[in-house]
């Protein structure tokens, strides 16, 4: 029996693809709300905590807070 190498390579290719393939955020679930594409984010939670403060003291939400942080700094790169 021969070996391939070729085609060993392209069975490790396929298994990580298959991998990264099985990712929550792999594919995109398509759910919007508006304009706009829901997302899920996993923060620490004295980060979100510190988050709901801020937008609690400047009187948004927490998706508000972030969705402009977030402009914010897209907005410098």
């Amino acid at each position: 029996m021969t070996i391939n190498r070729g085609a060993a390579v392209r069975k490790g290719r396929e298994d990580v693809d298959r991998f990264i393939g099985k990712a929550p955020d792999a594919v995109r679930k398509g759910v919007m709300r508006g304009r706009k594409e829901q997302i899920t984010l996993t923060i620490a939670p004295d980060l979100l905590a510190k988050v709901d403060q801020m937008a609690s003291k400047m009187g948004q939400s927490r998706a508000a807070l972030i969705n402009r942080a977030i402009y914010e700094l897209a907005e410098r790169v």
